[in-house]
């Protein structure tokens, strides 16, 4: 009797252990077999306790047969229960990451569809605002979609099929897209003293983690003062303002003489840059009301200055170096096909697909120094500011003004030779 009264407390304990067990549900009986990491998966988030498969999958896909009709999720699947966090998403700037690819669809129609509309290049960040086949969007999208049917919004950060807030609130779920080259804010963060707080002892939560910062209040809008590109407009410091205009200019956002082309609708529609006073201070000032639950406000303020200031020192190299470029564009000098939509400045949304090898530096300073300089300055990682972002800008515009020269020099001896 003890043995059976020692057996039944023990499986009372383990139904406390296991994972939450699904509304029973026909589609477990082939998928049990078929696919059982997605039933586990499944089986142990929250949803199962009260949905089954058909509450997202819908009913027509019954057999093996017509496993083409299950119908995949979208966001407006998960926004029939969780309607406050989608409109917060759909507010903010993940849910135009789309946005960029579809605007420039010269960068993307250079590359294998795999790279883009197979999710293995861009696209497997990007897929942010991928829609429904039913719901036509515009450049692009209906292409990804037709190519590669299972993008969608909700998993990148709540992974299927489990779709857990707990796995959400940890900053590895940031890292698969805010990582590498362009965007390296998991290496800043893990590498700064937020990051190394919250590491070290993470039942303690002594750092703040990305979504603490950046979803402060469980808020999906995730917006930033600076943006993406770390512009903003209007600016009152006339001498930063220069450096701007130069780079709006090699945007394409404003044309030679200085103003808006249609580059510009594409930069509002996507959120990437603060265009007045009001909506750059709003998400300073909602940062700098995070920060103050662990700093005080003068603290916050002057490091958040200083950050700004360290984009404007990296402005200052970068628009040198496309100035140096626009004059041997005009000097004709230098030849590109590249840049017929912004001539005589280069065009730096062709990235990598240029033709010389001094665009190609150029490009490296634009995605690669100037993001490390600014993001990695507000990510409290000072490594990064320097050897990784703001000297390298200044090496690269050595190197730059030297093939100047040799450039130069070559165009004057076949100019001599020609004579």
């Amino acid at each position: 009797m003890k043995y059976l009264s020692f057996a039944l407390c023990s499986l009372a304990l383990l139904s406390f252990a296991l994972p939450a067990q699904a509304v029973p549900s026909k589609c477990e009986e082939c998928h049990a077999t078929l696919t059982p990491g997605i039933v586990k998966d499944f089986n142990r988030g929250v949803m199962a306790e009260t949905m089954t498969c058909a509450d997202c999958h819908g009913e027509d896909h019954m057999s093996a047969d017509d496993a083409d009709k299950a119908k995949l999720p979208t966001i407006a699947t998960c926004q029939e229960c969780h309607e406050d966090q989608a409109a917060q998403y759909l507010s903010g700037k993940h849910a135009k990451g789309l946005l960029p690819i579809t605007a420039f669809p010269g960068f993307a129609h250079q590359q294998p569809t795999a790279f883009i509309a197979g999710q293995k290049g861009c696209n497997g960040c990007h897929n942010l605002g991928i829609v429904d086949e039913e719901t036509k969007h515009q450049g692009l999208a209906g292409e990804f979609r037709a190519h590669y049917k299972y993008g969608m919004d909700c998993q990148n950060c709540h992974t299927r099929h489990a779709f857990s807030k707990a796995e959400a609130l940890e900053p590895e779920a940031c890292e698969q897209c805010h990582t590498g080259f362009d965007h390296a804010q998991w290496e800043m963060w893990n590498g700064s003293k937020h990051g190394a707080a919250y590491m070290t002892d993470k039942k303690a939560h002594r750092g703040p983690t990305c979504q603490d910062c950046h979803m402060a209040g469980g808020n999906h809008k995730v917006m930033t003062a600076w943006g993406f590109l770390a512009l903003r407009l209007p600016e009152k410091d006339a001498e930063w303002m220069g450096y701007r205009a130069s780079i709006l200019k090699a945007l394409g956002v404003l044309d030679k003489d200085g103003q808006p082309t249609a580059r510009l609708d594409v930069v509002k529609a996507a959120d990437m840059a603060r265009l007045t006073e009001e909506a750059f201070n709003e998400q300073r000032d909602a940062m700098i009301t995070t920060c103050k639950e662990c700093h005080s406000e003068t603290y916050v303020k002057e490091n958040f200055a200083n950050a700004d200031q360290m984009i404007k020192a990296a402005d200052k190299v970068f628009a040198e170096a496309i100035e140096l470029v626009a004059k041997l564009y005009q000097d004709g000098i230098l030849q590109s096909t590249t840049n017929q939509a912004t001539f005589p400045y280069p065009d730096l949304l062709t990235f990598y697909e240029v033709d010389s090898q001094m665009e190609e530096l150029l490009y490296e300073m634009f995605m690669d120094f100037r993001m490390k300089t600014y993001q990695a300055s507000f990510h409290l990682m000072p490594d990064y500011t320097t050897w990784y972002g703001y000297a390298k800008l200044k090496e690269t515009l050595v190197e730059m003004k030297d093939l100047d020269k040799q450039l130069r020099m070559a165009k004057g001896a076949d100019k001599a030779a020609g004579e």
